[in-house]
């Protein structure tokens, strides 16, 4: 009876263990360089549009113990989606030997992707001297692919990125009316106080000269010798 009981919790712990591997394979594309296994991915899964993430490269050597000691920009990755493609993103290291923190062999380039579709992860760069070259798309069998976060989002739904940038773009648009529509007032505002100011100063010498001129009229005669 005890036998079976062990048998059965050895058949359960491997069954567990086969669907963690499993799990692990479907969100990162395992590659092998060399004597370096090299597993690319995103950090978090799923991917939502505008939430922080990182494309995630986990080394080991084939003794499957991970490589700590490459320093940042060993490996960088491009991230394509469509026709744009992002400037090289360097791969930085987590673990920290001095403390202990993070996860050995980790290496992470923060993103926040902000379009919804299929990502393209192109990575480069080398393992001690290995040449590393490796280029993944998600789908069912790499890694997920960015969806929109509005069916967990609760309670109230957040506008979409592209609802925000088409706001944005009217506001600014209405604003650049507003403000030629107020420069033109001021224009014209301007030019009346010219006109006035011109007419006011013709005014003042005319009405000047006459004043000069009627008391040139009322001045008596000179008197005669």
């Amino acid at each position: 009876m005890h036998r079976m009981a062990r048998a059965g919790l050895a058949l359960s712990t491997a069954i567990l263990f086969s669907f963690l591997l499993s799990g692990i394979a479907s969100a990162h594309v395992l590659k092998t360089f060399g004597t370096y296994s090299v597993a690319l991915g995103w950090l978090h899964e799923p991917t939502y549009v505008g939430q922080q993430n990182a494309v995630q490269v986990i080394v080991k050597d084939t003794r499957g113990v991970p490589v700590n000691d490459l320093a940042a920009g060993d490996l960088t990755v491009t991230v394509t989606l469509g026709s744009q493609t992002s400037d090289p993103l360097a791969l930085v290291p987590t673990f920290d030997a001095d403390t202990g923190l993070g996860t050995p062999g980790d290496y992470e380039a923060s993103i926040i992707p902000t379009a919804v579709g299929d990502y393209t992860f192109h990575l480069t760069g080398s393992i001690h001297g290995t040449a590393v070259d490796e280029t993944a798309t998600s789908s069912d069998s790499t890694f997920s692919s960015v969806t929109d976060p509005a069916p967990i989002e609760f309670p109230a739904k957040l506008p979409a990125l592209s609802d925000l940038s088409t706001l944005v773009d009217r506001v600014d648009a209405r604003a650049t009316t507003a403000a030629s529509a107020a420069s033109a007032s001021q224009d014209r505002a301007n030019l009346a106080l010219a006109v006035g100011a011109v007419m006011g100063g013709l005014g003042i010498v005319l009405g000047l000269a006459g004043l000069g001129l009627g008391l040139s009229r009322r001045r008596p005669p000179a008197a005669r010798p």
